[in-house]
């Protein structure tokens, strides 16, 4: 593993309880039947059923098996060795057709013995821990079947530039190879949670980034959405709409300039 994730790894085998446990994940509602994933994903993703489908750094498997319970055959992927042992825990209590497996991200294809799937999923926070996006890329298009297709749904690289307080730009828009560093603790799913690793290095890709890195693996682009809404109230003067069943998100107010939040892409194998 690149030695600059190491730290990143440690950050989140700590994290993993604290979110199996905490209310932001809410597992016993997984346990009951909910489904996790969002309205815009399963619409733009499409029919899953006996589909074999991959999802890059899944956490703890929520999102996986909430494609699992539309009838997909999921295998997950984590380079935090409790996370995936957690999801696994999940799959088995749940009954739901998946399996887990520790790894790097940039070491999938060898992690999954050349094994093949219709569809890789992945996104959600994830690109931001991932030095080298073209090689994300390759692996995602060595991991596809003939025919496959990414879906990724990412929040949208503009807003890593803008201030947590206010909308204002603080941080570099473009890529910077080394990163940036930060030092919190806590976690979004319980702020005030007690923690020890609390260094990460992330990066900002932009969409020039990501979309050119698809296209130079080999991927034929199907469809780009820019989308005016968040999952989370990074700032305090979004609004909330719809409940957790419609889908919870979170807009500029009435009256405000409407901005691209997060972003949606499918690109196919041929």
């Amino acid at each position: 593993m690149d030695p600059r994730l190491e730290t990143n790894r440690e950050y989140w085998d700590e994290r993993v309880p604290i979110h199996v446990g905490s209310r932001f994940y809410d597992v016993d509602a997984f346990r009951r039947g909910a489904d996790t994933l969002r309205p815009f994903e399963v619409e733009e993703v499409g029919e899953v059923a006996g589909k074999r489908l991959l999802h890059l750094q899944c956490h703890f498997g929520l999102d996986t098996l909430s494609w699992a319970r539309r009838g997909a055959s999921v295998v997950g992927l984590d380079f935090s060795a409790p996370a995936v042992e957690a999801a696994n825990g999940l799959a088995r209590e749940s009954g739901l057709d998946g399996r887990f497996v520790a790894s790097d991200v940039y070491a999938a294809a060898e992690a999954l013995d050349g094994e093949r799937f219709e569809i890789v999923y992945t996104g959600l926070g994830a690109l931001n821990w991932l030095p080298d996006v073209e090689a994300w890329a390759e692996v995602v298009a060595s991991l596809l079947s003939d025919g496959g297709f990414l879906y990724l749904a990412e929040f949208h690289p503009i807003t890593w530039a803008l201030g947590d307080e206010e909308m204002i730009f603080e941080r570099d828009y473009f890529h910077v190879a080394e990163g940036e560093g930060f030092d919190e603790a806590g976690t979004y799913a319980e702020l005030d949670a007690e923690t020890d690793h609390n260094v990460t290095r992330e990066w900002n890709h932009t969409l020039a980034d990501v979309i050119g890195a698809v296209l130079a693996a080999g991927l034929r682009l199907e469809s780009f959405d820019e989308h005016d809404f968040t999952l989370f109230p990074r700032w305090a003067h979004l609004q909330r709409e719809g409940g957790l069943e419609a889908g919870e998100i979170y807009r500029q107010p009435p009256g405000s300039p409407s901005l691209p939040l997060m972003y949606s892409l499918r690109a196919r194998r041929d």
